[in-house]
């Protein structure tokens, strides 16, 4: 198997992980306009009661609201 992967952005994202999730750092924005996002979202194809990959959301913030607002 081939792994496509560059130390240099691991340890990049690695720096950043303990702020990812902090709503008042740098990706407070990010935390912001999530609720918009979801909303969106939900409106087109309502989450309650359903299944959804989502890749590429940025690192899983709006993943993690997308499970709550469809629990199984």
């Amino acid at each position: 198997m081939t792994v496509n992967v560059d130390p240099a952005e691991l340890e990049k994202f690695s720096q950043l992980a303990h702020r990812w999730w902090d709503p008042a750092s740098e990706f407070r924005p990010l935390h912001e306009i999530n609720p918009l996002r979801l909303d969106w979202i939900d409106r087109r194809a309502p989450l309650a009661g359903r299944r959804a990959l989502d890749v590429g959301c940025g690192g899983g913030i709006l993943a993690e609201a997308m499970a709550a607002r469809a629990p199984p």
